[in-house]
């Protein structure tokens, strides 16, 4: 009799020692958090357990919720907590169907191993979430090493067009005035809106490289909003396209400087305007805390595509057909929440379009 306990104790251990050494190899040949790496895991969790058949592994972390297979009745189980640094972000669970067991059908050292797999997968999961955050902080960097050389070059390519750009502008005007022949008069107006066209690109430049000087100063933050809106309001009309303009508090005020972020609802709205459909509805939202100001621009557009997210603020870059814009918009708003100590993020909308959310200290 005791020997074959002890055979049926060794066939435990076995099991158990087989699970632990497939879920190492499981995990040391991932090379990211994957949901296939996840059901494996459970997988071969389940066939450690005594009565694995009746076995029903479940696992809930970080956006995955996985099962070996669905519960269809009430159970009894076993459960441990999946731990990133010390931080619960799940757990992992082994039931049985009640019809058929109890709580003492499971032994203290099944605990044991649920234990050590949650730790298992704890660590698999801290150990991939620290090299994406690096390679995160990677790009930043490298995006912010190019992003200063261009600025660099941009400072000194804005410098040497404005002089000539403002000659040609002065003579094509000086031209207009004493003109008297109508073909040569709109030529000359072509000039003129390209020579303004290029002017304003060249202002876009120096935004971007920071050339353009800062003027912070406490403002009432409503009438930026307002000024803006009513500047764009032909915009809006043409598109049939409605603003809807939410204030949580009239009376915010905040060290900014008011020309630059005129630019940059200018900028954000334009954009939305040109993503929205005709009869849809661009939402802003203007609210606070103690410490911080919040814009919030929401459009019911195409949405930004996945794959081109991350590029959506780098100078040059632009999804609008040629002509239509230089691809400097977003990477001046950037540049100049960056100046102000703020923050700007992107996300989707639901069901369709993206939301831009502005964040700057009130001082």
């Amino acid at each position: 009799m005791n020997l074959q306990l002890t055979e049926e104790n060794l066939k435990e251990k076995i099991k158990e020692l087989t699970c632990l050494y497939e879920i190492s190899k499981i995990i040391s040949k991932s090379t990211s958090i994957h949901i296939q790496t996840l059901y494996e895991i459970i997988l071969s969790a389940k066939n450690a357990w005594h009565f694995n058949l009746d076995a029903i592994v479940e696992l809930h972390v970080a956006n995955y919720h996985l099962s070996t297979s669905e519960q269809n009745e009430n159970s009894v189980f076993q459960s441990s907590l999946i731990k990133v640094k010390n931080e619960d972000v799940g757990h992992i669970k082994v039931h049985y169907p009640t019809t058929r067991y109890s709580e003492k059908d499971f032994q203290e050292d099944e605990q044991k191993l649920l234990d050590t797999i949650a730790i298992e997968i704890g660590n698999y999961i801290e150990k991939y979430q620290t090299l994406e955050r690096k390679a995160v902080l990677r790009r930043m960097l490298e995006r912010m090493e190019r992003l200063t050389l261009l600025g660099e070059m941009t400072a000194g390519i804005a410098h040497e067009l404005n002089t000539p750009l403002g000659n040609i502008l002065g003579f094509a005007e000086l031209i207009k005035d004493h003109n008297k022949n109508p073909d040569i008069d709109s030529d000359i107006s072509i000039v003129i809106n390209s020579v303004i066209y290029s002017r304003e690109i060249v202002k876009k430049l120096m935004y971007f490289s920071c050339e353009m000087p800062q003027k912070l100063e406490l403002q009432e933050i409503k009438p930026i909003i307002l000024f803006a809106l009513s500047f764009l309001k032909s915009n809006f009309q043409k598109k049939g396209i409605k603003s809807e303009l939410i204030i949580k508090n009239d009376n915010i005020v905040a060290k900014v400087d008011s020309v630059q972020i005129t630019q940059v609802l200018f900028n954000l709205l334009i954009n939305a305007i040109y993503a929205s459909p005709e009869k849809s509805t661009i939402k802003i939202t203007v609210d606070s805390d103690d410490f911080n100001l919040f814009l919030k621009i929401e459009d019911q557009g195409t949405g930004i595509p996945e794959d081109i997210k991350e590029k959506i603020f780098e100078p040059f870059f632009s999804t609008k057909p040629v002509n239509y814009g230089c691809g400097l918009g977003l990477s001046v708003v950037h540049g100049i929440i960056k100046n102000h100590n703020g923050e700007i993020v992107q996300q989707d909308n639901f069901p369709a379009g993206t939301i831009f959310t502005i964040k700057i200290p009130l001082i």
